[in-house]
């Protein structure tokens, strides 16, 4: 009796990400091209961890030939976790083994690759696993300057949202509060922060603390309001990383909202209306001030996770999943693939563990390097002197209600509240001080001119 020819099965999960196409794509074409049969696993991890063995899809090259082009997964996506209990990486393993399936090459983010990696050691060496790291978030710990991807084009839809947003808020003299993806870590939205040169991004990574007042988040937001009233604007853009939410103490944030959690045990964040919260309590907070100012609250990241791949994505995720594929066809296993230098890396699993949490280590965006201090500079205009004109100083003081000397009191309160200004009191960074009438100014270049125009550093 001969025996049938072993198979490479693919499967995607966690979110959708640009570009998880062409990595099937690929990586489907790469295999078939060494004489192995290809099969898609549908919907991720939640039918095999279940011993359901019917929901697979052939994959060949004239159907996968031409995705590469489109978002979203010719396969299907889902979040189920085979790691939540034994039986589940059982199931799995054993209705891989039931396909005839002895190569697996998963797509997906943090939790996916931790998933891999359980089951890659519960195959025991009878299946070959490799993964292909897939987030918008960018926070997998991949070598310095390689992205996941994803992260371009959701960055680049990103922009094109919020630059519009920002040209509404001028027009209508309004604030936005845009809330976006990045669950442990805030590349995303610094990453469309310091492009459109928003006028204030908010990351977790400024909060080292471990639990986060929202009066803090919420004392920042109405300090640049107050700021920017100060400069003759009514109007503003403010990005928030979603996963500050995390960062809230946990009875502060379900006093506001009853508390959901995915099959990972992460807050779903997208169930809290975290951009509503803010703009109530910002607003209440600026009535105390005689300051009333209209806020739009909105959440971008599902515009981002399907679109189209960039020219970027599509190539990079391509050269993915060729790599992922030709690593596991010449026997390779337990890594998760990395292109760096135009070259394939392999990161293995047991590398990437964290020690402390025994989960995949995640990247953060690091507050206290040159680049993050520009780009907050860029973004706050911390170095101009706040209060040039006491005359037009006076004018917005009296439009509250308030003295001058009020004002200026009320303003410097709110902004000492500010991480950044934290950090520079404890003499990380020198800095003018309030009695000199300037706010706090981390230098881009210490004993440089500075380089950024006043009139065009932010719109």
């Amino acid at each position: 009796m001969s025996i049938a020819p072993k198979k490479l099965a693919i499967l995607v999960g966690g979110g959708p990400a640009p570009g998880i196409n062409s990595v099937i794509g690929a990586a489907t074409i790469r295999a078939l091209l060494e004489g192995v049969d290809v099969i898609g696993i549908k919907d991720g991890f939640k039918w095999i961890m279940e011993g359901d063995i019917s929901h697979v899809k052939p994959l060949n090259i004239q159907n996968v030939s031409r995705i590469h082009f489109r978002g979203g997964s010719y396969i299907g996506i889902a979040r189920n976790n085979p790691t939540k209990d034994k039986k589940f990486l059982e199931n799995t393993v054993t209705s891989l083994l039931r396909l005839n399936v002895d190569k697996l090459i998963t797509i997906g983010g943090d939790d996916t690759a931790f998933s891999a990696l359980k089951v890659d050691e519960m195959a025991a060496g009878r299946i070959k696993v490799v993964h292909v790291p897939k987030t918008i978030d960018n926070d997998l710990d991949l070598p310095h300057g390689i992205p996941t991807f994803g992260f371009q084009t959701a960055r680049h839809i990103g922009v094109e949202v919020v630059k519009n947003l920002m040209v509404d808020a001028q027009t209508t003299s309004r604030w936005y509060f845009v809330v976006t993806m990045g669950r442990k870590a805030g590349h995303l939205a610094l990453g469309i922060g310091k492009a459109t040169g928003a006028t204030l991004t908010l990351i977790p990574e400024e909060f080292p603390e471990k639990k986060l007042g929202l009066r803090h988040i919420v004392d920042i937001l109405v300090g640049a309001i107050i700021k920017r009233l100060s400069y003759g604007r009514t109007d503003g853009v403010a990005i928030l990383a979603e996963g500050l939410v995390e960062h809230l103490d946990a009875k502060e944030l379900e006093s506001l909202v009853n508390i959901e959690r995915d099959a990972h045990d992460n807050i779903r964040i997208a169930e809290i209306n975290f951009g509503e919260i803010l703009k109530y309590k910002v607003q209440e907070r600026l009535r105390d001030f005689n300051i009333k100012t209209t806020i739009v609250a909105k959440n971008i990241g599902y515009e981002l996770r399907c679109a189209d791949p960039i020219p970027y994505d599509m190539e990079y995720t391509r050269d993915l999943g060729y790599s992922a594929a030709q690593f596991i066809l010449n026997g390779g296993s337990g890594a998760m693939v990395s292109i760096q230098n135009g070259h394939f890396v392999p990161l293995y699993f047991n590398d990437m563990l964290d020690p402390e949490t025994n989960k995949t280590r995640v990247r953060m965006v690091d507050p206290k390097s040159e680049s993050f201090y520009i780009a907050r500079r860029y973004m706050l205009r911390l170095n101009k002197a706040d209060f040039e004109d006491p005359h037009e100083l006076a004018k917005y003081a009296a439009t509250c209600g308030i003295s001058l000397e009020e004002f200026q009191r009320q303003f410097y309160y709110l902004i000492e509240n500010d991480m950044l200004y934290k950090y520079m009191r404890e003499g990380s960074l020198k800095f003018e001080t309030p009695e000199n009438n300037r706010a706090y100014n981390p230098p881009i270049n210490p004993g440089k001119e500075d380089p950024i125009d006043d009139e065009h550093g932010m719109y």
